[in-house]
């Protein structure tokens, strides 16, 4: 990869983490006034004494609370992650594995000139690793103890290095603020079908003959919005993750000259059949293999395509290996 695509791919990540933010405050603004609109249409010819919405207080403060979470996923979206999965800071390492893992993470970010992220290690048996932050000089790389157990030097060196891309790229600003955003939505929206049922009971005590089919429309349409939000935007999450796994690999291998060792880390990865359950689901895109059991990563149909949060690791592993054998080959070439 050239630096005018390193570049231009740096660029494009902080033009889709803006838009990211822009729209998520529009969509928590149409969850909120369209419900006001849809209550407003179906009790604005209530009986005397019955309920009228008038005040548009369900938008204001879903845009309130969405303009909030923006903000906080802004400054401290990478601490929750963080503390979401139970990670620890490795500040002076203890064991020779966590020696290792300072020294690996030094290495690789001499290697892609960034500056050294912060390490943690997430206390749960499964082998996995995530970075996140909002750019590199706020980044942090995580990796389970199962990892440190599994893998020998060149394999971690492959999987710190695929993180490291991770960051270089900008990837973790917009997986990081996909990851606070996908659990603020399903707040929101189990929030909202509370505060409509309380709403909606309250209405029909009093509710007149108006409203018609236009309260019904615009109702239909706003449920069908909340419903939808947490699928849609864990699909958002899952799609965006999807896409730049096989760049980060490409880039590791950049780094490390050495793809075969990352390829070996991703199949012991994939021998490993247990879930990270230190993972929350909403995470689940930044790590570099799927934290659940991975039953629909493996698929490479439509089903695998849509709702898997990482590509295949077959096919992860089949183009390490094909640029394992053009490195070997560029090697025996050279005098």
């Amino acid at each position: 990869m050239s630096g005018g695509d390193l570049f231009s791919q740096q660029r494009a990540n902080r033009r889709r983490s803006a838009l990211l933010i822009a729209g998520f405050v529009l969509f928590f603004a149409w969850l909120g006034f369209g419900g006001d609109l849809a209550l407003w249409l179906m009790t604005r010819d209530a009986a005397t004494g019955g309920y009228r919405h008038g005040v548009p207080l369900i938008g204001v403060i879903a845009v309130s609370i969405a303009a909030a979470i923006a903000l906080h996923a802004w400054r401290h979206g990478a601490r929750r992650v963080l503390n979401a999965t139970g990670a620890w800071e490795l500040l002076e390492p203890g064991t020779p594995e966590q020696q290792r893992l300072d020294n690996v993470v030094e290495e690789m970010s001499i290697a892609s000139g960034l500056p050294k992220p912060r390490v943690w290690i997430v206390p749960d048996r499964d082998p996995n690793a995530f970075a996140t932050g909002r750019d590199p000089t706020d980044a942090h790389v995580a990796v389970t103890e199962g990892l440190l157990m599994l893998l020998n030097r060149d394999e971690l060196q492959g999987v710190v290095a695929h993180e490291l891309a991770h960051i270089r790229n900008f990837d973790v600003r917009l997986m990081t603020l996909l990851a606070a955003m996908v659990g603020a939505i399903a707040l929101m929206s189990d929030t909202m079908g509370r505060f409509l049922r309380v709403r909606g009971g309250r209405s029909r005590g009093g509710r007149g003959k108006g409203g018609g089919g236009l309260a019904l429309l615009v109702l239909a349409v706003w449920l069908l919005s909340m419903l939808l939000a947490p699928l849609i935007s864990r699909l958002l999450a899952m799609a965006v993750s999807r896409k730049r796994e096989y760049l980060a690999d490409a880039t590791a291998a950049q780094f490390t000259r050495n793809p075969g060792a990352l390829a070996a880390a991703l199949e012991k990865l994939d021998g490993a059949g247990e879930a990270t359950r230190a993972m929350a689901r909403g995470a689940a895109h930044l790590c570099i293999v799927d934290p659940s059991e991975r039953r629909l990563s493996d698929h490479e149909g439509p089903i695998g395509a849509v709702f898997a949060s990482h590509p295949p690791l077959r096919l992860r592993v089949t183009r390490l290996r094909g640029m394992a054998y053009q490195f070997e080959q560029q090697g025996s070439a050279s005098p």
